[in-house]
């Protein structure tokens, strides 16, 4: 048997976790990401992909009790001799944080822990469950390529040792756009990945990125992404807005007119063709990150569908100068909801600020995406 040369260098911390993992226990199993490829991300470029040694995670957990127990036996308050000693520590850092949030939650950290074997997954699991007996949750993200890969039995292993939830990046059901991207995967293996997941008894989450594919295919990537979604039928279909960045490989295809441009107006109708082509599927649809427009589009399909529309249709219908208000009450944490342009002190602040900033019609796309931009 050939050992691993790697020495433990202390509790590791990924750069990433889904919104709804704010209060989980970040646990790294492997670093970076394995594809690397996608031209919308820039996450991982430049670094090298690795899986960590199954006894280093194990390490990590270990010292995440130790920390915990030390709050649990002194009414939440670490009881150390000399802080400075301890202050860069990464898991004192994680274990006080989850403390604090009820140690319900972990995520498994990278982009793709999944990659690593089944048997050894199994074996964190079980560990981390026989350390923390009472964690309600445990999650990881997973590419639909690795996942489809994963055997029947392998992935319902890993749902008996203790995996809940899975998150995929989906971003978009066609083809087509796949490609142009390099995700790396095609419909087919998102659909035949999804329902694995699903037949295994884990819940899965689902992410859908409006304006992945520009104007030219705008329509396309809503009515594809929602027939694979039909397919599938995952626990949360998730809302993803794109946002376009200079850094990444992405931004030189709009340069050259591969895609063009979409803004939030064209963004929020794709929403409405996906909501509108979801048939037959019981997902909660979630608007979980600030960069949506409107977050106030979720719900529980089949029942809230109409009102999802509704919302959509409101907004859409609105004329173009209130929908540049609540663009800019939205981009600026000054509005949450549509209701809130009937707020006579939200309203003053919002044009106060198109005003001292000149903000029009011809300019606002841009200064939209200079404001997310500070959000991804």
């Amino acid at each position: 048997m050939v050992k691993n040369l790697e020495e433990y260098n202390g509790y590791e911390i990924g750069p990433i976790r889904p919104p709804s993992e704010a209060r989980s226990l970040l646990l790294r199993l492997t670093r970076n990401c394995p594809w690397n490829r996608c031209k919308f991300c820039y996450l991982y470029k430049g670094k090298k992909f690795s899986v960590r040694p199954v006894e280093h995670v194990l390490k990590d957990i270990d010292q995440i009790k130790k920390w915990t127990d030390q709050l649990s036996g002194n009414n939440g308050q670490i009881q150390v001799l000399d802080w400075k000693k301890y202050q860069d520590d990464q898991a004192l850092y994680m274990a006080n944080e989850w403390y604090a949030n009820g140690m319900k939650s972990v995520f498994l950290q990278d982009a793709n822990s999944l990659v690593m074997k089944a048997e050894d997954v199994v074996k964190i699991l079980e560990y981390l469950r026989k350390n923390f007996p009472n964690i309600e949750r445990i999650t990881t993200y997973g590419r639909s390529q690795t996942l489809a890969k994963i055997s029947d039995e392998n992935m319902q292993a890993l749902a008996a040792a203790g995996l809940n939830r899975i998150h995929v990046g989906m971003e978009t059901g066609s083809t087509k756009i796949l490609e142009l991207i390099k995700k790396g995967v095609d419909k087919e293996k998102h659909i035949i990945a999804g329902q694995r997941v699903k037949r295994a008894g884990i819940e899965l989450s689902e992410y859908f990125m409006p304006g992945i594919g520009g104007k030219e295919y705008s329509y396309e990537n809503a009515v594809e992404t929602a027939d694979a979604l039909n397919q599938i039928n995952p626990d949360f279909i998730r809302i993803r807005t794109f946002a376009m960045r200079q850094r990444i490989e992405l931004y030189a295809d709009y340069q050259n007119g591969l895609f063009t441009r979409t803004n939030d107006i064209d963004m929020v109708k794709e929403i409405l063709y996906l909501i509108k082509n979801l048939e037959g599927v019981t997902s909660y649809v979630v608007s979980d990150h600030m960069i949506n427009l409107l977050q106030e589009v979720e719900g529980k399909l089949p029942e809230d569908k109409e009102k999802m529309i509704g919302i959509i249709e409101k907004f859409l219908a609105l004329d173009p100068r209130e929908q540049m208000i609540f663009r800019i009450g939205r981009r600026t944490g000054r509005m949450f909801y549509l209701d809130d342009l009937n707020n006579p002190f939200q309203r003053r602040e919002v044009e106060s600020i198109i005003s001292r900033f000149n903000i029009n019609e011809s300019n606002i796309d841009q200064i939209c995406d200079e404001i997310i931009k500070k959000f991804v």
